[in-house]
C-alpha cells in the first residue's frame, strides 16, 4: 500500500515542513478553544470559573489517555503503511478506535459513579460541587466525542496527511466558538445553560470532529475495515495499542504532577514569584507549539520510513528536526534577550513580578534547543516502538533532573536559582536524549 503523501520518498527537510506547518495551526486552534471556553465561563462568576478549574485534573487525565492512544495509533499505522500492508493498516485503524471507544466508556461510567468522591478529594466544596457536576455530567456522558476524533485524527496522519486533521481541529474550534455564548448565556433564543451549555458546547465541537474524521478515514483515506476481526488479530492489535499508549499516557499523566512540584517550590518564594511563573510558562506555550507540532509530524515520517527499512532516512530526519530546535531555541534565546524586560513590563505592573519574568526570560531560553530535542526524541522512540526507553527519557528528565536540579538551585539562589537549575536540567536532558538515540540507531546498523 503507498500512500496519498509516501513519506519514504522525496526531500526530507520538505516533507518535515510540510507536515508540520498545518500542526501549528491544529495546536493554536485547540489553545484558542480552550482560552475561549475559559472567557466565557469566567462572564458567569468567580465560582463558575473556579468550578471549571476544578474540571482541570479529570479532564487533562482522560485527555492524556487519548493522547497515549493517539500517539500508538500514528506509530504502528505509519509503520504498517512503511511495510506496505494494506489490511494491516485498516485492521489496526480500525481497532484501535473500537479499543479506545471500549476504554473512554469505562472511564465515563466510572467517572459519573465516583464524581462526588473525586471532586471533594479536590476540594471542591459543596456549592462549587454542584456546578462542576453541571459540567462533568455532559463532559463524561459525550467524552467518546472528545477522545475518538484525538485517535482518528492520528491515523490520519500516519498516512502523511496533517492538512485534514489540521482543518478538523480548527472546525471543532470554530464550532465552539459559535455555540459558547448561545449555549452558556442563552442568546439567539437559546435557552440559558450556564456552565452546562459550557459543557454542551464542547461535547457537540467534538461530535463534529468525530463526524469530519471518519467521513475522511473512510472515504478519503480508506483506512476503516467493518468486518469482523478474528480473535488473533483483535488480540495482536490490542497489544500493540497499550505497549505503546499505556507508557506514553503515564508520562504525559507524570508532567502535571511535575509541574506541580515546581510550583509548590516558586511558590515558597511568594505571589509575585507564582504569578510571573504562570506568566513565563504560558509565553513559552507559544515557543514549544512549532516544536510540538514538529515533534508529532516525526511519528508518521519515521514510523512509514522505518516499516519501509528506510532507516538512513529516519537517521536524516532526527538530525534535521535536532537541528531546527537548536537554532529555534538560539532564535528565541536571541530575541528574549531585547523583549524579556518588555515582556516584563507588559504583563505585570507589580516591578516585583515583573523583575522575575524578565530574568526567567533571560535564564530559559537557554535551553530551549536542547529541550526541544528531547521532545523530539521522545517521539521517535514511540514512533520506532520503543515506547519504555520514550518513558525513561521522561523520568529521567523530571525525576532525576528537573525536580532536584530546581531544588538545589532554590537553595542556592532562591528563585532566580531555581530558573538556573530548571535551565541545566533542560540542557542535560537534551544531551541524554540526543546520546540515548545515537546508541539505538547504531542497534538498527544506522551508519
Amino acid at each position: 500500500m503507498k500512500p496519498r503523501n509516501n513519506l519514504a520518498e522525496g526531500p526530507i527537510a520538505k516533507k518535515l515542513t510540510s507536515l508540520t506547518i498545518p500542526m501549528v495551526f491544529g495546536m493554536l486552534s485547540m489553545v484558542v478553544f480552550n482560552l475561549v471556553d475559559t472567557f466565557f465561563v469566567s462572564r458567569l462568576g468567580t465560582k463558575e470559573l473556579a468550578a471549571m478549574g476544578f474540571t482541570f485534573p479529570v479532564v487533562m487525565f482522560v485527555v492524556s489517555v487519548s493522547l497515549g492512544l493517539g500517539v500508538a495509533t500514528a506509530s504502528i499505522v505509519s509503520r504498517a503503511i512503511g511495510r506496505g500492508d494494506h489490511h494491516q493498516v485498516q485492521r489496526l485503524t480500525t481497532d484501535s478506535i473500537v479499543i479506545s471507544l471500549i476504554v473512554v466508556v469505562i472511564f465515563a461510567v466510572i467517572g459519573i459513579l465516583t464524581m462526588d468522591w473525586v471532586f471533594r478529594l479536590l476540594g471542591a466544596e459543596k456549592d462549587i460541587l454542584s456546578l462542576v457536576k453541571q459540567y462533568m455530567r455532559i463532559w463524561y456522558l459525550g467524552v467518546a466525542f472528545v477522545v475518538i476524533p484525538m485517535v482518528g485524527n492520528n491515523a490520519i496522519r500516519a498516512c502523511g496527511d496533517t492538512l485534514f486533521p489540521s482543518l478538523i481541529m480548527i472546525s471543532s474550534t470554530l464550532i465552539n466558538v459559535i455555540l459558547d455564548p448561545l449555549l452558556i448565556f442563552g442568546l439567539g433564543g437559546f435557552p440559558r445553560l450556564e456552565l452546562a451549555g459550557a459543557a454542551l458546547a464542547t461535547v457537540i465541537a467534538r461530535a463534529g470532529a468525530l463526524v469530519f474524521s471518519f467521513l475522511v478515514l473512510h472515504f478519503r483515506e480508506k483506512l476503516l475495515d467493518f468486518s469482523l476481526p478474528p480473535l488473533a488479530e483483535l488480540k495482536d492489535s490490542l497489544g500493540q495499542i497499550f505497549y505503546i499508549g499505556i507508557p506514553s499516557a503515564a508520562t504525559r499523566l507524570l508532567l502535571p504532577v511535575t509541574m506541580a512540584v515546581i510550583m509548590r517550590m516558586v511558590a515558597g518564594f511568594g505571589a509575585a514569584a507564582v504569578a510571573a511563573f504562570g506568566v513565563a510558562i504560558k509565553v513559552e506555550m507559544f515557543v514549544f507549539m512549532v516544536i510540538m507540532a514538529l515533534a508529532t509530524a516525526l511519528v508518521p515520517f519515521i514510523g512509514q520510513n522505518w516499516g519501509a527499512k528506510r532507516f538512513e532516512r529516519v537517521k536524516e530526519a532526527i538530525r534535521c528536526a535536532n537541528k531546527f530546535s537548536i537554532w529555534w531555541g538560539v532564535g528565541h534565546f536571541v530575541l528574549f534577550v531585547f523583549l524579556a524586560l518588555p515582556l516584563g513590563y507588559l504583563f505585570s505592573k507589580d516591578p516585583e513580578v515583573s523583575r522575575i519574568i524578565t530574568y526567567y526570560l533571560w535564564i530559559i531560553p537557554v535551553s530551549y534547543g536542547l529541550r526541544g530535542a528531547s521532545f523530539l526524541s521522545i517521539s521517535a522512540f514511540n514512533a520506532i516502538n520503543k515506547p519504555l526507553i520514550a518513558t525513561g527519557l521522561n523520568l529521567v528528565r523530571m525525576f532525576l533532573l528537573y525536580i532536584p536540579f530546581a531544588y538545589i538551585g532554590s537553595l542556592i539562589a532562591g528563585v532566580i536559582g531555581l530558573f538556573f537549575g530548571l535551565c541545566l536540567a533542560n540542557i542535560m536532558a537534551g544531551l541524554v536524549a540526543i546520546r540515548w538515540s545515537r546508541r539505538i540507531y547504531r542497534r538498527f546498523y544506522i551508519s
